[in-house]
């Protein structure tokens, strides 16, 4: 593995407002080292050759010189600003070739799984990282998992992953990706509205067809107070009953 060398300088009156300010109008980014028991030195490094340096990933090894000293380091934090987005502070962690460090590892989804091409499942990524321990030298810049022959309802665990130089220190068991049926789309009822409506109908009086012209027609059939009786009916109410002869 090729290590990368960045050149830096000490940066006095560390952490004053207005010198940070000028350092980054000057393209020069603050930054710290510190790690393997040794005092951390407040640095400065140039920003042009940082962001160079951050293309070739999170976990580059580097050679950090300055004032005659040197250090193996790696790139802990990288801070940002909430609106430029620009590099405004950088962290160094001091590391030794010759003994394992923890790092995290991008995980890599590499083919187009036989479960989704042919029938017509989903593809789930669960795991994004690995949390790897191996040799600085031996860092990958990230971890491939081929998905080709995934199949509907199959999945990949962290266990069916083998790398010959790092070793993988996530639960065996977690998932990293699987192939899951495409969810029915349920339309639901508006449950509430109906039920506005059913209520709002039963509120309205039921109409009986005819019963008004029924009481119409009751009401013209009365007697009115004070009217003359029909003829038909006045001589109907003067009859009498024939007696019969003794």
């Amino acid at each position: 593995m090729e290590q990368l060398k960045l050149a830096a300088q000490l940066r006095e009156k560390a952490g004053v407002r207005g010198v940070l300010s000028k350092f980054r109008l000057e393209g020069i980014i603050p930054a710290v080292v510190y790690g393997l028991k040794k005092p951390p030195e407040q640095i400065a490094v140039p920003e042009k050759e940082m962001l160079s340096l951050l293309k070739h990933g999170a976990n580059a090894v580097l050679k950090l010189q300055y004032t005659g000293k040197e250090d193996n380091v790696i790139i802990k934090e990288v801070q940002r600003h909430v609106v430029s987005d620009k590099v405004i502070h950088v962290d160094f962690h001091r590391i030794s070739l010759t003994e394992k460090i923890t790092v995290k590892v991008h995980v890599k989804i590499v083919g187009e799984a036989f479960g989704v091409k042919t029938e017509g499942g989903l593809l789930e990524h669960a795991m994004r990282d690995f949390t790897v321990l191996c040799l600085p030298t031996d860092i990958p810049k990230e971890i491939e998992v081929g998905i080709a022959d995934l199949k509907l309802g199959e999945a990949i665990r962290v266990k069916d992953i083998k790398h010959d130089k790092v070793e993988i220190l996530d639960d065996p068991n977690h998932i990293i990706v699987s192939i899951v049926a495409p969810k029915e789309e349920v339309v639901e009822t508006p449950v509430a509205a109906a039920g506005a409506a059913a209520g709002a109908a039963a509120a309205e009086p039921e109409i009986v067809a005819g019963k008004g012209k029924k009481e119409e027609e009751g009401a013209e059939g009365a007697a009115k107070p004070g009217a003359k009786p029909a003829a038909g009916a006045a001589a109907k109410s003067g009859e009498k009953k024939a007696e019969p002869k003794k």
